[in-house]
């Protein structure tokens, strides 16, 4: 859903807190959220956003409630779809470069079947622009942090999600 930022001003509370629910399923963080309108510019929406979900991190069921909202990045086939079409250097085009794709993918899921093993919830991450071995190298350099270390760079992770598809849904056009 698309709409402009007056429009979503005049939502009702349901309606406001429905629609911030696609971008962020911390209920809570939806709720405060909608209850600060009028916003007069997308950046003062964005502050009160920072605001409402530096709260809703005060209770680890609000973090986890927000990460149940992502799809986990684990299934293989799904995986290689995604960065099919990523590919632009010589270098993947070369006959070898399909085989190490594949076996990023294949570590890329493992990692991330791992990290919910270990974490108790999925991997997250701000992957817009990131390749796939990005993604790998980021799930391997956080896999051997302590819980609550992954708590707070999720938290900090879906925050900048979070900003991205209110951006994205509150548009001025």
């Amino acid at each position: 859903m698309e709409l402009p930022l007056e429009q979503f001003n005049k939502l009702s509370l349901a309606e406001a807190t429905s629609a911030l629910l696609t971008c962020c399923t911390s209920t809570q963080w939806a709720q405060t959220l909608a209850n600060k309108r009028p916003f007069t510019d997308m950046q003062t929406l964005l502050v009160h956003s920072d605001d409402a979900w530096t709260q809703a991190q005060t209770d680890e069921g609000n973090l986890l409630e927000a990460f149940d909202g992502h799809p986990q990045i684990g299934n293989v086939d799904s995986l290689k779809e995604k960065y099919r079409n990523t590919q632009s250097s010589a270098a993947h085009e070369q006959s070898g470069a399909n085989d190490a794709e594949d076996s990023v993918i294949e570590a890329l899921a493992q990692g991330n079947q791992d990290y919910l093993d270990k974490f108790g919830f999925i991997f997250i991450v701000f992957a817009t622009g990131k390749s796939a071995q990005q993604m790998l190298d980021l799930l391997l350099a956080r896999l051997p942090n302590d819980r609550q270390t992954e708590l707070k760079n999720a938290a900090n992770e879906q925050n900048k999600i979070t900003r991205l598809r209110l951006q994205k849904m509150l548009s001025d056009a």
